[in-house]
């Protein structure tokens, strides 16, 4: 997958990830923003336009919005190592709040069942997540219930624009630099 194809996908994952549960806590996008400000993790995005372009497209439709993201998922054509960093990303941004719903966990298995990466790859690195990959998704029709369990119990709502709340996430970066 080309490079800036694969940083959107990246982007769009740990979005996904953040607005899954129906609530954008400040810490997973400051947690965005730290990951691109000290890693460049997603490249050379220019981060607050993609994630507003990304919040006015869930905020449109939420649920078609993650269906159309987990089809994107689907048809990638993604590295072993674009799959790890995938699933790092998304764990990240899960555990960034420090609350993880049993709605995010699902969302996650739901993005696990797009790969093709082995969950002993996955667990040499991160023997942590071994509570994401536990009764991992085993045919289509659970996947398919499993997808369907999610829009159903998930609540779609509007979103705060991400370049409103810029300013705190950028004093708290800030703050934490000068510690």
């Amino acid at each position: 997958m080309e490079t800036l194809q694969f940083n959107k996908l990246l982007l769009k994952t740990a979005f996904s990830c953040m607005a899954c549960d129906g609530d954008i806590d400040k810490r997973e996008v400051k947690l965005i923003k730290k990951l691109q400000k000290e890693n460049k993790t997603f490249g050379e995005i220019d981060i607050n336009e993609e994630l507003d372009t990304l919040l006015l497209d869930i905020n449109k439709d939420g649920h078609q919005f993650l269906k159309n993201y987990f089809k994107e998922l689907e048809n990638a054509d993604l590295s072993e190592s674009d799959e790890l960093k995938l699933i790092e990303v998304a764990i990240e941004t899960i555990k960034a709040d420090e609350v993880i719903e049993y709605s995010e966990v699902k969302f996650f298995k739901v993005i696990r069942s797009n790969l093709k990466i082995d969950n002993d790859s996955i667990l040499t690195k991160h023997p942590d997540f071994e509570d994401y990959l536990e009764q991992d998704i085993i045919t289509d029709s659970y996947l398919y219930r499993l997808q369907d369990d999610f829009f159903d119990t998930h609540i779609s709502k509007e979103f705060e624009l991400i370049s409103k709340i810029d300013d705190d996430i950028l004093d708290s970066l800030k703050e934490e630099d000068e510690k």
